[in-house]
C-alpha cells in the first residue's frame, strides 16, 4: 500500500496530467471535499467527478507544489495553481489539507488564496 504521500503525490500528478479518472482514483468512493473548516463542496465520487470536469477541461491547468508537510495520515500541500478563470487566465495560492486513509483520500480540505488574473 502506498504512504500517504505518495498518494497525494500521485492526485498531484493526475491532476498536472489532466487525468480525470486517474486523479479519482486517489479518492475514496465516500470522500469529502471542504472548503476548510467545514463547507462542503462535494461529497463521494460522483460529486467530486461533476466538480472537478470542467476544470480538467481547461487548457493550461497546473498546479506547483511550493511546500509539503506530512504527520501521519495527515498531508498538507501549499500549491501554487494556474487556471483558466471565468475572468481570464490567472494563478492562485491554496492550501490543501489531505486525510489518506487506507490508501485513499477520505477528506480534502482547501483554502482559496487571491484569485490574480494574468496581465493582458
Amino acid at each position: 500500500m502506498n504512504t500517504p504521500e505518495q498518494v497525494v503525490q500521485r492526485q498531484l500528478d493526475a491532476y498536472n496530467a489532466h487525468d480525470l479518472d486517474a486523479w479519482l482514483d486517489t479518492y475514496a468512493v465516500d470522500a469529502k471535499q471542504f472548503e476548510h473548516p467545514a463547507t462542503l463542496l462535494a461529497s463521494g465520487h460522483a460529486e467530486i467527478r461533476a466538480r472537478a470536469a470542467p476544470r480538467f477541461a481547461e487548457p493550461n491547468l497546473h498546479a506547483q507544489l511550493l511546500k509539503r508537510v506530512v504527520l501521519g495520515e495527515m498531508v498538507i500541500d501549499h500549491e501554487s495553481v494556474i487556471r483558466s478563470f471565468p475572468e481570464g487566465p490567472g494563478r492562485m495560492d491554496l492550501i490543501c489539507i489531505y486525510q489518506v486513509h487506507a490508501g485513499k483520500i477520505a477528506t480534502a480540505s482547501f483554502v482559496f488564496g487571491v484569485k490574480t488574473l494574468d496581465a493582458a
